[in-house]
């Protein structure tokens, strides 16, 4: 039998290798990137516990109609049913190598202006190249000028921020979430998988076309949009980087990459595994806006070009498939739906 983990596992100890192997290269530290929740030797047991607790604790109160007497035998009764030891493994395994992946993508990101540099040590990007092309796609316009002539500059800003910050939480919430309730335990596995293979596959696009994003290198071009908490995050990445570029040693981490746009594969990916895994049309349809309104917002304030978006959702469908493959997942005829070959973490094998 082969482990629906099998994969994963290997993602995340390949990425902890190369960011220990680029680390001792440069000969600049590892760090632990602060993030939601703060650290992530913080944010793991937090979330377990959190998810723990966010399980058992509603669905109790639930089931006793708020009766005392009742609750700790039926908190037993849940603990029972729903934490078997597969679940337990699932949500311990899949958050470890999630964030051995996340980390690793973080310090590989904040390694990336100086692996790629020029024998003057200037960091090598190709930002010219891509904005040309963005600027031939459209017959010589540029794809954020026409979306905030056609959107505005004031009311879109700040609704297209507040959608899109929420990538930030929805990352760790969503990695829990599947890996916790997902009704099937091949499905959390599935999930997972996904993220880590989507997080590894960003960071080599970084290392393959390393740029900076439209932002960060046409700063003019976004200068008339009103100040909303994506501009403050994009003033706060380009000091980062600076500080970063001139003391390596520096507290913090640069985390300025354009291509590709993790952003789009990532929420890319929350919809489709959903679509395959989850019954409630709401959510879904949910998650496909959320993906729609996040592609728009990435060009929108210039983190990335329509390139690195066309990538993100290349790195999405392959993590997604790939995912299905390791842990099971059987399509129909006309990929229209997901039928798990296993309930357990163990996938079988045809002889």
């Amino acid at each position: 039998m082969r482990r629906a983990y099998t994969l994963m596992v290997a993602v995340a100890l390949l990425m902890g290798a190369l960011a220990l192997l680029a680390s001792r290269h440069l000969g600049y530290p590892l760090r632990d990137p602060e993030g939601f929740l703060g650290p992530a030797w913080v944010r793991l047991p937090l979330l377990c516990l959190g998810a723990f607790i966010g399980d058992i604790v509603p669905r109790t109160l639930w089931h006793t109609r708020g009766k005392p007497k009742l609750f700790k035998q039926e908190a037993k009764r849940l603990i029972d049913e729903h934490w078997t030891r597969e679940r337990i493994q699932l949500v311990i395994v899949g958050l470890v190598c999630f964030y051995i992946t996340y980390v690793s993508y973080r310090n590989l990101k904040n390694f990336l202006p100086f692996m790629l540099a020029t024998s003057s040590g200037r960091p090598i990007t190709h930002d010219y190249a891509l904005h040309s092309f963005d600027k031939w796609l459209l017959f010589g316009h540029d794809p954020a000028l026409l979306l905030h002539g056609l959107l505005g500059t004031n009311t879109a800003a700040h609704v297209l921020s507040t959608i899109y910050l929420l990538f930030l939480p929805m990352v760790p919430i969503s990695v829990t979430a599947w890996a916790v309730w997902s009704r099937n335990i091949s499905f959390g596995y599935w999930f997972v998988t996904a993220q880590c293979l989507a997080w590894s596959l960003g960071t080599a696009s970084y290392y393959l076309i390393p740029t900076l994003g439209p932002n960060f290198a046409f700063e003019w071009i976004y200068r008339d949009l009103a100040e909303t908490g994506v501009s403050a995050l994009q003033d706060s990445l380009s000091y980062g980087r600076t500080d970063v570029v001139w003391d390596p040693f520096s507290d913090g981490v640069q985390s300025v990459a354009g291509f590709a746009s993790l952003h789009v594969a990532i929420t890319l990916l929350f919809a489709l595994v959903a679509q395959y895994t989850v019954r409630h049309a709401i959510i879904r349809w949910t998650l496909w806006a959320y993906f729609s309104i996040t592609v728009v917002a990435t060009i929108y304030f210039g983190w990335h070009y329509i390139a690195d978006d066309l990538a993100g959702v290349f790195i999405a469908w392959l993590s997604f498939y790939l995912g299905a493959l390791a842990t099971g997942q059987k399509f129909d005829r006309h990929g229209r739906s997901s039928h798990p070959t296993t309930t357990t973490d163990e996938v079988p094998v045809e002889s």
